[in-house]
């Protein structure tokens, strides 16, 4: 309902009131049956059962599953004396179970951090009587009493008040506090940041007081609007969750197709169910990639870690590669694109002409500059090197000004004491203070340009008015400046003898300046293929020039309000969205529907904010931002990730981390499916030509688990390709073997397997040595070495598409000496006799050693080859 725009009596009408009686016990009784508590309704969590269940319907966890069910079947009928393989494949579906509930272990605060803003007590007139209740006990249709310091306990209209001045930036942004009037007439469509004869429940008020009708409580609140997006507004899948759980689906198809024919293959052979049956279990091992999902979690760690050195602090581990997809960037303007601090840009003294706060001044400007100093209450000091601000940003911003000219205030009010103040007062919007001069008195007025009462109709008024209106097109904030001097203090101190017939002494322009760093970030975002938005809920005029001279708003570029934007339908946002550049005077609901209009059109949404009001919308995006010095729990639990320095930059430099991840993510699926396609094509071949298995399970799963994964792991320490920021986006819908990455694993699996059958064909049929006659088990030992140094080897193929030649083995050192270990593992359980018994090796002869290293070292030698060819046809 539309209390905003209603007249006190239709308000007490409609609760059935005395505005100074308040409800009666039976009305209270009544409402509170009627809407229950003023508090939020918690969102259902999901259970650790709940969470376990939905990771063990990943296909490839089922395919794990079902290879260790058919291992144990084989285990107990067959050699009930060694569990070792059924345990082992048992014990990795239970560890990438663990990694991925502990990855998405944050659980879901922002709802209890939006509670704590609720007010634990109100101040309330009931039956006539002023009572102090529990704030959670408030009805609509309650009287409640606001006095400053205190947080709103309801959405309430304000029937009388005083000074009155509230901070709303959890709800609207902006960190000004708003002047409030209970006489303020208000538009039906205005925003919350314009209506004026209103307060909201979790805003704090900073000045005056007042009384207020409470209309809306709990969940009807504008907080508890909040609250309901954000108990409604899922979180989307990302890119990498996405592209990771397709490449299990065709895991999965090749692994069934596989298993099919391998079926087909030993019945038609006269195989034993046995035998197909552990022949179908090492197909399953070999379709599965087992560490990757723990190389992902920790490249994504990894990524993390740089990340909090450049001050992002990540809160959902996935986020991570899902910023290096970001495409659109929505962007808050106070405190991330700006600095948060409102500056002096320009100022005007009467008879001169306006010049740049920096400038040199002359008498009459620094006479104008002393004037707004004295007729100020902020102060700014420094503590042990920090500075500490007291007071309204407006009049912080002219103190600054005052010191960085060499002056101090309380030097200023040591020369001329203040005798007596007029509080700055919403309906006047003005501040009169009295200082004792030395030969007499001065009265200085402060405030809104059209309320200082001087004739704008000599010359001096016609230059104030076209100098105000050339601030105001620059989007600067206008404070104007008069006064009044007396020989003697004047008996009459009220407003109307002090603030009548002034001499105007002139105006100063101020404005939340942009971050230093921010116009090079934007920049930057647009080289790598990224839109940055603003969303804002300061006025369109102001956000717009900020924006243009950052470099967001560009030629062709529309800015649009609230307002504006509700009469569009989703369908028309959508088709319209990238039309738009600064969207302001917005609602929590506007936010979400700017985001997902562009996720609509296939962009992954990175969106930031501090405010509770930001909440839902950083929810809904793809990378959820919070500011970690301005912004509320609320929003930081809502978030993906927090910058600790509220600092726009941050976010490109996240990116470009991001980016790097999903890359090294990319390298990792190279390095590993490289040799877990050519394992099943290795097994069916050999089945299919009867030469028998050439590896057995527990031999893929060492190669799989220890081989590969070890050095596998290193992968996560690759730095990004110097071109990383050049690129354009990976769009949302790309595959995770875009690029060419499929064909690149397709030539090195074709290796894989030809040098890995011919070691199993030489070792099972053909006699090298005298010493060793060829046989199967020979011929396992030799695939199994071949194929566990070669995929080692390749880790140094996947590194850079440079030659490992140019950018040397060492360059990642954790990498090159993994690989080593990995080597000498695999040559370890070959040669100790305990181990090889475990594994089913046997010895080899040095003819077999010899044939083994050189043919591991032949996908080397490939790769490096079709290297320089692609290389030579680039220059071409």
């Amino acid at each position: 309902m539309d209390f905003k725009t209603k007249k006190r009596t239709e308000l007490f009408q409609q609760f059935n009131i005395d505005e100074n009686q308040g409800l009666s016990s039976k009305q209270i009784s009544e409402a509170q049956e009627k809407y229950g508590y003023n508090q939020f309704d918690e969102e259902e969590k999901e259970s650790l059962f709940s969470k376990i269940l939905h990771q063990l319907k990943e296909i490839t966890t089922i395919i794990l599953l079902f290879a260790a069910a058919i291992s144990l079947y084989l285990t107990i009928t067959l050699h009930p004396d060694d569990f070792a393989e059924p345990l082992v494949i048992i014990s990795i579906v239970i560890l990438n179970i663990f990694l991925s509930i502990k990855q998405e272990s944050n659980a879901e605060k922002a709802l209890d951090s939006l509670k704590s803003l609720n007010a634990p007590r109100a101040n309330v007139i009931r039956d006539g009587q002023t009572e102090e209740i529990d704030a959670t006990e408030l009805v609509p249709g309650d009287l409640i009493i606001l006095e400053t310091g205190e947080m709103i306990p309801a959405d309430a209209r304000i029937l009388t008040s005083s000074g009155l001045k509230v901070e709303e930036s959890a709800l609207t942004g902006e960190s000004v506090p708003v002047d409030k009037d209970s006489e303020a007439i208000i538009d039906a469509d205005a925003p919350l940041g314009d209506q004026f004869n209103m307060v909201f429940s979790g805003c704090l008020i900073t000045n005056g007081r007042a009384t207020a009708l409470v209309v809306a409580t709990g969940m009807d609140t504008e907080m508890g609007k909040i609250a309901n997006l954000l108990n409604t507004t899922k979180k989307a899948i990302t890119p990498l969750q996405l592209r990771l759980h397709d490449l299990g689906k065709k895991l999965s198809i090749i692994a069934l197709l596989a298993g099919a024919l391998i079926f087909v293959i030993g019945y038609l052979q006269g195989e034993t169910m046995a035998e197909i049956l552990m022949t179908a279990v090492s197909l399953a091992v070999a379709a599965v990639p087992e560490t990757l999902p723990v190389i992902v979690t920790i490249t994504l760690a990894y990524g993390v870690q740089n990340m909090v050195k450049r001050n992002a602090i990540i809160r959902n581990i996935p986020s991570v590669e899902t910023l290096g997809s970001a495409s659109v960037i929505c962007s808050d303007k106070t405190g991330t694109l700006t600095q948060n601090k409102m500056t002096i840009k320009e100022l005007w003294a009467v008879n001169h002409d306006p010049i740049k706060a920096d400038s040199d001044y002359n008498a009459d400007e620094e006479y104008l500059l002393q004037l707004a100093s004295l007729a100020n209450n902020a102060t700014i000091e420094d503590r042990n090197g920090e500075e500490k601000q007291a007071g309204d940003p407006t009049e912080t911003a002219i103190i600054r000004l005052l010191q960085e000219r060499g002056q101090e205030k309380s030097e200023l009010e040591e020369k001329y004491p203040r005798v007596h103040e007029i509080p700055f007062d919403s309906e006047r919007k003005l501040m009169t203070t009295v200082h004792e001069l030395d030969d007499g008195f001065i009265s200085i007025t402060k405030g809104a340009f059209d309320r200082i009462p001087v004739d704008f109709n000599c010359k001096a008024g016609e230059d104030a008015i076209k100098i105000h209106d050339q601030f105001a097109e620059k989007a600067l904030r206008v404070i104007a400046v008069g006064y009044k001097k007396y020989t003697e203090l004047p008996e009459d101190l009220s407003p109307a003898e002090l603030e009548d017939n002034l001499e105007f002494a002139g105006i100063v322009g101020m404005i939340d300046p942009p971050r230093k760093e921010s116009q090079e970030a934007v920049r930057a975002a647009k080289a790598a293929g990224i839109k940055t938005v603003m969303i804002t809920g300061d006025h369109i005029v102001t956000a717009s020039a900020i924006a243009k001279e950052i470099g967001i708003l560009e030629d062709g570029d529309k800015s649009i309000t609230g307002a504006e934007l509700a009469k569009l339908s989703d369908d028309e946002l959508q088709a319209s969205v990238r039309d738009y550049a600064v969207y302001a005077r917005v609602s929590p609901e506007d936010k979400i529907k700017i985001v997902k209009a562009w996720q609509a059109n296939g962009e992954v949404v990175a969106m930031t904010g501090d405010g509770v009001n930001d909440a839902p919308a950083l929810k809904a995006a793809d990378v959820g931002t919070a500011m970690g010095i301005a912004g509320t729990d609320v929003s930081k639990n809502a978030a993906d990730m927090v910058l600790t320095d509220d600092n726009f930059a941050t976010i490109v430099h996240a990116v470009e981390e991001g980016r790097r991840v999903y890359e090294n993510i990319r390298k990792a699926v190279y390095f590993l499916l490289s040799c877990n396609v050519s394992e099943i094509f290795i097994m069916l071949i050999a089945v299919s030509m009867g030469w028998g298995v050439p590896v057995i399970s527990v031999q893929l799963l060492l190669i799989n688990v220890v081989a590969d994964g070890i050095p596998g792991f290193s992968l996560s320490k690759e730095k990004a390709d110097a071109d990383i920021m050049e690129q354009a986006p990976t769009p949302k819908n790309a595959s995770i073997f875009s690029g060419g990455l499929l064909k690149k694993i397709g030539v090195q699996s074709v290796v894989f397997t030809i040098i890995t059958l011919i070691g199993f064909y030489v070792g099972s049929f053909i006699d090298i040595n005298s010493t060793i006659t060829a046989n199967h088990e020979v011929g396992q030992t030799l695939a199994f070495i071949i194929l566990g140094w070669s995929s080692v080897i390749h880790i140094f193929n996947v590194r850079s598409k440079e030659s490992i030649f140019k950018i040397g083995f060492m360059s990642n050192p954790l990498l090159f000496w993994s690989a080593i270990c990995s080597i000498v593992i695999v040559l370890a359980v070959a040669l100790v006799p305990p181990l090889a018994s475990i594994f089913s090796l046997v010895a080899l002869s040095g003819t077999h050693w010899l044939l083994a290293i050189g043919l591991s070292i032949i996908p080397l030698i490939v790769i490096e080859l079709q290297k320089a060819i692609l290389r030579k046809m680039d220059k071409n």
